[in-house]
């Protein structure tokens, strides 16, 4: 298995433990909140469960760990089905069922932003916001185009080879899209933070912010850097049609 498929597994992992270490370990601002509140001037401690703080986890979360990672396990799983040997149909499944996987996630960390206490409209005003409706709708109609093009056999294999591109093209530009609007989310989560709670930008919690933003845009070249080359080698060896007008060896890495 290829070196780079390793590395983006491996940085999938530190994603996943860093957004679990900041849910669980910071809970004071993105899980439930627990604070102190004063009473006739005795100070006594009061749990609070905001409800809007749970639900931030959960689209972190969702978004995050179901989304992205499970949406780059999918567009590898073509590269690293070659190397555990499976067939073509096996490696076409994995990659199907995972980004579908990875859709529902996505749909159901939309969701969350939903059930807030401010209403709906007021967490879709910001370019995050925007950039996620946009990432999600991109990657519906490429999940939806690429079962209908490439899983279903009625379509032609002129049609497929002609959608082909667009298909790989439209997959990239959508994961590095997602990993750009969670950027975006969590450069809006450290200026609440700070603006609202206070918290220092020294403080331990920014520093994992920003290991974590840097961890995932190095799990997205990672993942980007995989693809390429193999399309490129892989298209310069492809053949057009057998005899039977069936396409053979087109192992573009999204077909």
């Amino acid at each position: 298995m290829a070196v780079s498929i390793v590395l983006s597994h491996i940085s999938a992992l530190l994603v996943a433990v860093l957004v679990l270490l900041w849910a669980l370990a910071f809970r004071t601002t993105i899980f439930l909140r627990f604070y102190s509140s004063s009473v006739d001037g005795a100070a006594t401690a009061t749990a609070v469960a905001e409800f809007d703080h749970l639900y931030f986890v959960l689209h972190t979360l969702l978004m995050v760990i179901g989304f992205i990672l499970f949406g780059g396990e999918g567009i590898l799983a073509h590269r690293w089905g070659v190397g555990l040997g499976w067939a073509r149909g096996p490696r076409k499944a994995a990659h199907l069922w995972l980004q579908g996987a990875a859709l529902g996630f996505g749909v159901a960390g939309l969701l969350t932003k939903f059930k807030g206490n401010k209403g709906v409209l007021a967490n879709f005003h910001s370019l995050h916001s925007w950039m996620g409706l946009l990432c999600l709708l991109l990657f519906a109609a490429q999940w939806t185009m690429g079962f209908l093009s490439f899983w279903n056999r009625g379509e032609g294999w002129r049609a497929r080879t002609l959608l082909l591109p667009w298909h790989v093209f439209i997959g990239i530009f959508t994961y590095s899209l997602a990993v750009a609007t969670a950027e975006s989310g969590l450069m809006e989560k450290m200026a609440f933070l700070h603006t609202k709670h206070g918290i220092p930008r020294s403080s331990l919690e920014f520093t994992l912010i920003n290991v974590l933003g840097l961890t995932l845009a190095i799990h997205c070249g990672l993942v980007v850097f995989t693809l390429i080359p193999v399309k490129h080698k892989e298209s310069s060896n492809s053949t057009m049609v057998s005899s039977a007008g069936e396409h053979l060896n087109s192992k573009f890495v999204f077909s």
